[in-house]
């Protein structure tokens, strides 16, 4: 007889494969500080993390501020877009 192996489906890649990003847009209006306290806020971040999603969307335009589902993410871009800065959910 001979066995076959069988990857298990985790949840994980599930959700993986349902997962959109919400990206955070560089714009010249709000200040460092501004963008920093709403990721705290907002997105949950540490200082170092809001700090460093900050520069990197500074630098690269654009960054990846959360990944979830999009039901999570919607009331997150809503108030990021409420607060005047620029996000978009992407899949």
């Amino acid at each position: 007889m001979v066995k076959e192996k069988v990857k298990p489906v985790k949840h994980q890649d599930s959700v993986a494969q349902n997962a959109s990003l919400l990206i955070l847009f560089n714009d010249d209006i709000n200040s460092f500080d501004f963008v920093i306290e709403a990721l705290i806020d907002v997105c949950r971040h540490d200082p170092v993390q809001a700090e460093q999603c900050a520069w990197i969307a500074h630098y690269k335009g654009k960054c990846a501020i959360k990944e979830g589902i999009f039901k999570e993410l919607k009331p997150m871009h809503d108030e990021m877009s409420t607060r005047g800065l620029t996000v978009s959910i992407e899949k």
